[in-house]
């Protein structure tokens, strides 16, 4: 697919969405004319084309919350495309990590009363996993209340190591033999645990699916034998 072969609207623009890389949260959408697509293309950062100020502009360049593009992706009509990227810091003007922050029912991320906590995770369009990734992040990090996975976070490493081969013994019974329903629910019961392991670590989803796109390509028994 050649740039010749999009198709600009009457003022020469398409519509871009910008999308994380790792997470796969729809970040903003913005428009690109064709030189705007260009210099995101040879230079790996999101340029856009500003409606209000007519002018190009790069992501980034007043506030420094850059995005990185790995991949450009057209629609299948040619009339749209999604910049597959890193971002760094918020991509709202707002300040908010996405654009897409408030619901369609009118409620936002700040619309909660005086003095209560804000919602958790935030009210905003991020996948299940990132919500839940969110979620572990606030129960770390609260100083007051219990939870099941305060507990586990308070226990430390080993407490959370012993629940993680527990789950994964209980999924490794569900795959060889019972029903779809409970290896769904084992699974997902491995996933958490994975995913509030990694939070005591101070790691996230993000460092996981990095080192799988490093692994992409490769032959799984040469990258074993790598380490």
């Amino acid at each position: 697919m050649t740039l010749d072969e999009l198709k600009f609207d009457a003022a020469g623009l398409v519509t871009v969405v910008v999308q994380a890389r790792f997470g796969g949260e729809v970040r903003m959408v913005a428009h690109a004319d064709r030189e705007a697509i260009m210099k995101t293309l040879e230079t790996g950062e999101a340029h856009f084309f500003s409606r209000s100020r007519q002018r190009l502009w790069r992501k980034g360049e007043t506030s420094g919350n850059t995005i990185s593009v790995a991949e450009v992706f057209r629609d299948c009509d040619g009339d749209a495309l999604i910049y597959l990227g890193e971002t760094r810091g918020p991509s709202c003007h707002t300040g908010e990590e996405s654009c897409f922050f408030q619901r369609i029912d009118g409620r936002a991320e700040a619309d909660h009363p005086a003095g209560a906590p804000a919602p958790t995770p935030p009210i905003r369009a991020t996948p299940t996993l990132e919500r839940l990734a969110t979620t572990l992040e606030a129960r770390r990090d609260a100083t007051s209340g219990k939870s099941y996975t305060k507990s586990l976070l308070d226990g430390g490493p080993a407490k959370i190591a012993g629940k993680v081969r527990e789950e994964a013994d209980e999924l490794a019974t569900a795959l060889t033999g019972e029903s779809d329903e409970r290896v769904v629910s084992e699974s997902a019961d491995v996933i958490y645990h994975l995913m509030v392991g990694l939070t005591a670590r101070g790691l996230t989803l993000r460092d996981v699916e990095r080192e799988l796109a490093r692994r992409a390509g490769t032959s799984g028994h040469a990258e074993k034998a790598a380490r």
